[in-house]
């Protein structure tokens, strides 16, 4: 990423990042006046001069130290392309990272970034529930290349995450902390900051731990995890960055020297992004902060039908927790506002639920969320059906709940909907 723009300034004063989402790091001359950045759908780039593609070479490949206001130029598409580099300086504006890289999916992103900064005989601490993609590929995948991942409950007191950590026999190889938060699909919070604490408490001796976080639930826009001492914040760009369910996608965000492997890693691993998908995140992210407060304001007028309703027993929202709930303060220190996700809990099991899910006429029962349309789904037999039976059952993944992604439609139709399922559960 190069140094942030003029164009990101009036007269000295900073503009925000939804402001800036129209045309940061892009000027129209560049391409025929398009005032859109066009699609670069090509896999390679012409050099000037052997001399200069000798130059690009040795900085992509770090052969050398750029000179002052030297930069990487373009060589191939599985290094970089136009797409690649404004969205990548776009999205770093959200969450104030230097550098950042993005995958052609969220798991290419977490599996690159866990990748590059992981070794065999190492461990990883985490939180639990995760998304049910990461569980596997920490519990199943990353077994097999000797990597361990140790799990530790999301929302316990940060007490009894230090005593978990401490008394791990393998604690001496401990390389990264790697937190969701809120967890999927129960929404407990887990404390980056104490997080980043732990990683310095106990770091072995000559390596630093890196700490990671998920943000996919909050982010870009109601949390930060960078502010918080997290060293990479990761997304599932499909998700809320992306926003329409129709382009695949993740991101890493950080600073430049964290982010440095990560992106060395993302070359010859091919993880990266292309431009298609590049582009179309980038129409997306003109729309995010829009589109985000619309779901996180149609979220709470649902939650607050759903906590009323005699069928259902249980609400997981951030938007209810009141001060004297163990994570309230976490909340406010931590969330700047509760996102537009929901689990909650019908009377009975599993029956039920289909029952519900089934009779629903406008939210859609379809996995993944942050999209423009609502979307519900079972956990317990969907997302999450590969994490073993009890593991579900001691994080509150219970045959009785349902994630429900809260989109843009009229709240009063997506309760009025609810209201006719839950009637024939």
């Amino acid at each position: 990423m190069t140094e942030r723009k003029p164009e990101g300034y009036i007269d000295g004063t900073p503009l925000h990042p939804e402001s800036l989402m129209m045309g940061y790091g892009y000027k129209p001359e560049w391409s025929e006046g398009a005032i859109k950045c066009p699609i670069f759908q090509t896999s390679t780039f012409v050099f000037k001069t052997a001399e200069e593609g000798k130059a690009f070479f040795e900085l992509a490949y770090g052969l050398r130290e750029p000179k002052p206001g030297e930069q990487v130029g373009l060589i191939y598409s599985r290094i970089n392309n136009p797409d690649l580099e404004i969205l990548e300086d776009r999205l770093c504006l959200w969450d104030e990272a230097e550098d950042g890289a993005v995958f052609e999916s969220g798991m290419a992103a977490i599996a690159t970034a866990v990748l590059a900064y992981v070794r065999p005989g190492d461990m990883i601490f985490h939180n639990e529930p995760l998304y049910g993609g990461t569980d596997h590929l920490f519990r199943s995948v990353l077994r097999e290349f000797g990597i361990h991942a140790v799990p530790f409950p999301a929302g316990a007191p940060n007490e009894q995450v230090e005593a978990i950590l401490a008394d791990c026999p393998l604690r001496d190889r401990l390389a990264m902390i790697y937190i969701e938060t809120p967890a999927n699909p129960t929404n407990a919070l887990v404390d980056i900051e104490f997080c980043s604490q732990l990683a310095k408490r106990y770091a072995p001796n000559g390596r630093e731990v890196i700490v990671a976080v998920d943000n996919t639930f909050l982010g870009p826009l109601w949390q930060h995890p960078l502010k918080h001492g997290a060293d990479l914040v990761l997304y599932s760009a499909t998700k809320y960055i992306g926003g329409h369910s129709d382009v695949i996608a993740g991101a890493c965000l950080g600073s430049r020297a964290k982010l440095a492997p990560v992106k060395a890693l993302r070359t010859f691993l091919g993880t990266m992004a292309g431009p298609w998908t590049g582009w179309l995140l980038m129409r997306s992210l003109e729309t995010l902060k829009l589109r985000m407060t619309a779901q996180m304001k149609n979220a709470r007028y649902v939650a607050d039908f759903l906590a009323d309703h005699p069928k259902v027993q249980r609400v997981y929202y951030l938007g209810h927790l009141t001060e004297g709930h163990p994570q309230f303060a976490l909340y406010r220190k931590q969330c700047l506002a509760p996102g537009g996700m929901i689990s909650f809990e019908i009377v009975g099991g599993e029956a039920e639920a289909f029952r519900f899910l089934n009779a629903l006429k406008l939210i859609k029962l379809a996995v993944s969320l942050g999209s423009t349309e609502s979307l519900a789904e079972h956990p317990a037999t969907m997302t999450h059906a590969d994490m073993p039976r009890e593991t579900q059952q001691a994080f509150g993944i219970t045959d009785a709940l349902i994630r429900l992604s809260v989109g843009v439609e009229h709240p009063e139709d997506l309760v009025l909907d609810l209201k006719q399922a839950l009637e024939r559960v």
